[in-house]
């Protein structure tokens, strides 16, 4: 696999390419950075029993969001924590003279009111980024990655990557991390790890203790809301979390940012820092790599499959809907055996496209129907392995009495078309507009029910020239209506065209 990083000062793009495909694309803007593990001091602004969550303002355009299950990791150990003055608990119950979050014995139980108070300062990290009208969701349980290691200060909890299976690596990892973490610590052994030595673990160990130091005394000195500490930027990122040992080439386009890398892999990852190369063709990188046509189709609603069937991807606020047909697959034996190749064809293309276009949330698809129940489990396990590699945690329910599969998808951040679209000036996101003769017989209406309310003898409608085009000569029924408009009103009505936006936006002006 490569890595390609496409650098500009207007964005920068990461591309995973695997076997010449695009397998993972992010993108990252100056203006619209990413927030998932920056780390606030808020000011909480409401509490609602009834949610069991409260609104903090962290500075940004909405509050953000924070549910009571948000604050138990945290809470664990909190009144040892607040006898022994710990300054993990000062640093999130108090910032001068702000009130503390007050403890239960039994933390399950207490509500979000006993816990926290509005107008209290707390220490906040994102964990899902603001999507469409919602504000960012918020925790109290602070992870810091590196690469490889992610520290939970307050949390004493020691873990090992699922995808990690050597028992007796496992036990090793475990054995090491629970020999030199601090008490009242916890850490996740990432994936990347598995083949580290003591003394990168230790290291890596070292530099997260002394970050969270350091937030602990920015918190203390800022002023709610304010950020406190914001993760790396992408390409930094990028090296952090993405690259493993199946990773080949890490080719940059500039120069500035291979520094920053390089700088980067030698004090952390030096083994890596052999891999990054500088591109220097003329041809763009994303051209050479065909990385731009795969972006482009990756917006798309309709992916065709290479038998000729087809997948749709609708996606809503609420879930996404995938579609599976035929299309121009007519299969060489029966229809069962067509039906089924063309639905595991399509296990394959959904769960790279998921990934690829980064969608979250609820997932239903629709598989073509299919009567063998051998060819169903066949395909619900297929369905299993095509997510295997997939790091967002998914969760996928067998089929339903309708044919259905229901799964879930974490999702951190807005999808790929959330980041790269917009709504459509004319149909504001709806898809559809109305139709030319659905708004003539509108107009229709809204003359009729005017002309009863003003003495003006003429209206005027101003429209757009497809609709004057089929009110005056291409439908006859528009026609005659708008003939018999006239007569029943008394009123005389001419048309006037201009160039809209949409042919829904139109106007009534009445004169004499």
């Amino acid at each position: 696999m490569d890595l390609l990083i496409n650098a500009t000062l207007q964005e920068t793009r990461i591309a995973l390419v695997e076997q010449g495909k695009l397998i993972e694309f992010h993108l990252e803007r100056p203006t619209e950075k990413g927030l998932v593990g920056n780390v606030y001091l808020g000011r909480v602004v409401r509490v609602l029993p009834g949610m069991q969550a409260a609104f903090v303002d962290i500075g940004l355009e909405r509050t953000g969001f924070l549910y009571v299950d948000d604050l138990y990791a945290n809470l664990s150990n909190l009144d040892e924590r607040m006898e022994s003055d710990d300054p993990t608990c000062s640093a999130l119950c108090s910032n001068g003279g702000v009130g503390s979050i007050k403890p239960s014995a039994s933390n399950r139980a207490t509500s979000i009111e006993d816990l926290l108070v509005e107008g209290q300062d707390i220490l906040v990290q994102i964990c899902k980024e603001p999507i469409g009208s919602k504000g960012a969701r918020l925790t109290c349980n602070i992870t810091l990655p590196c690469r490889n290691l992610v520290f939970m200060p307050r949390t004493e909890h020691t873990g090992i990557s699922r995808k990690i299976t050597n028992d007796a690596v496992r036990q090793r990892l475990c054995d090491t991390i629970e020999r030199l973490r601090p008490p009242g610590t916890g850490f996740i052994v990432r994936t990347v790890a598995e083949e580290a030595e003591d003394g990168e673990l230790e290291a890596d160990m070292e530099y997260l203790m002394v970050l969270w130091d350091e937030i602990q005394d920015l918190a203390a000195k800022a002023k709610p809301p304010s950020p406190v500490y914001q993760d790396l930027d992408i390409s930094l990122r990028a090296i952090r979390d993405l690259v493993s040992p199946d990773i080949a080439r890490i080719i940059v386009d500039d120069r500035a940012t291979m520094e920053a890398m390089v700088s980067f892999t030698n004090t952390f990852v030096p083994e890596i820092t052999a891999r990054i190369e500088l591109y220097s063709r003329e041809t763009p990188l994303f051209d050479a790599y065909g990385i731009e046509m795969d972006i482009s189709h990756a917006l798309e609603k309709k992916v065709w499959l290479r038998s000729g069937g087809s997948i749709i991807i609708e996606t809503t606020e609420a879930l996404t809907v995938i579609d599976v047909n035929t299309g121009r697959y007519v299969g060489k034996t029966d229809l069962e055996d067509t039906i089924f190749r063309t639905n595991m064809e399509a296990v394959r293309e959904i769960a790279y496209q998921l990934r690829l276009r980064n969608i979250g949330g609820i997932i239903i698809i629709d598989f073509i129907d299919m009567e063998s129940d051998k060819h169903r489990a066949e395909l619900f396990a297929a369905l299993h392995e095509a997510f295997h590699k997939d790091k967002n945690r998914t969760n996928i329910l067998n089929f339903s009495e309708f044919g259905l599969v229901q799964m879930t998808r974490k999702r951190c951040c807005e999808n790929l078309s959330q980041i790269m679209c917009e709504p459509c000036s004319c149909c504001k996101g709806k898809g559809i507009i109305k139709s030319r003769k659905t708004i003539c017989y509108e107009i229709f209406r809204k003359v009729n029910r005017e002309a009863l309310q003003n003495g003006f003898p003429v209206a005027m409608l101003k429209v757009h020239p497809k609709i004057a085009d089929l009110m005056l000569e291409e439908d006859e029924s528009v026609h005659k209506s708008l003939d018999l408009l006239e007569k029943n009103t008394g009123k005389r009505i001419t048309i006037e065209t201009f160039q809209a936006e949409t042919i829904e936006k139109y106007s009534i002006v009445w004169k004499y």
